[in-house]
């Protein structure tokens, strides 16, 4: 673990990062490529609602994975240009779309700004980025890099674990107790004992992969000021919860605490 930064960079692990993924990445496809509860329920329909898709729109996809979303955006009528820093990722994501689509992909890192501007084309109208943010050592090149591709107005729109209630400090926990009535109540949360200051630290985001990956924790106030001094500003925000279930249960899976949001969806706009 490592702590005591008040800034949004971990480049120190760069290198160890993308050899993480390139073990774990065409594992995690294998079992989530194809969607799960977070994607379906969450994930997507709170993306799709802030990036509104129209036709004709030309889309960046940040540290695109597999290509799904990608491929869901192609669907909509956009033309996107996706990219991942992980060989195994890009080319499964090439595996996975059909013949056809408006898709191009890149193998590129999201930390090389430069590089990226100049290997994407543009202007692009809207920028997405799924699930990747608490995965990547380094955000601030990708806000330098947005404020050069994307037109004046333009949305970006990315999806993270929620920083405050969905990291690898917490604790999830179940009690049960007493109610007023004298009935016994099942009770399930988390526990938020470090949240302030930046750290990243191994998890596992599928129990059971290959290599713990790193978690790059960054509070709210870390997570947007790169992009906040780029000149983006927020317009837009969820706080995905999954359904309340037929009946309440002791567990400490996401779907038996309904009340807490594990991911959050947030909008910018670049001005200017």
């Amino acid at each position: 673990m490592t702590t005591g930064q008040s800034v949004p960079d971990f480049p120190g692990h760069s290198e160890e990062n993308r050899r993480v993924w390139d073990a774990n990445a065409l594992w995690w496809d294998d079992r989530i490529g194809d969607g799960n509860d977070f994607q379906t329920l969450l994930i997507e329909p709170a993306t799709e609602r802030l990036l509104a898709v129209a036709i004709g729109d030309v889309i960046l996809d940040v540290a695109c994975g597999a290509g799904r979303f990608a491929r869901r955006m192609a669907e909509l009528g956009a033309r996107v240009v996706a990219f991942d820093q992980t060989a195994p990722f890009i080319e499964r994501a090439r595996e996975r779309t059909p013949p056809g689509a408006a898709i191009t992909y890149h193998m590129l890192d999201a930390a090389q700004s430069d590089a990226l501007v100049a290997s994407v084309g543009g202007p692009f109208d809207k920028a997405v980025c799924t699930m990747a943010m608490m995965d990547m050592p380094e955000i601030t090149p990708l806000a330098d890099a947005l404020t050069r591709l994307l037109v004046p107005g333009g949305a970006f729109v990315f999806s993270v674990t929620h920083p405050c209630f969905n990291m690898a400090a917490i604790q999830r926990f179940a009690e049960m107790h007493e109610d007023e009535t004298g009935r016994h109540v099942v009770r399930t949360g988390v526990k938020v004992t470090e949240y302030h200051t930046p750290f990243v630290r191994q998890t596992e985001g599928i129990i059971g992969q290959p290599v713990p990956q790193h978690h790059f924790h960054r509070p709210l106030h870390v997570l947007l000021a790169p992009f906040l001094a780029a000149g983006f500003v927020v317009d837009g925000i969820e706080e995905p919860a999954l359904p309340v279930g037929s009946s309440a249960t002791a567990g400490v899976r996401w779907s038996d605490m309904p009340e807490i949001p594990p991911i959050l969806v947030i909008r910018m706009r670049r001005q200017g």
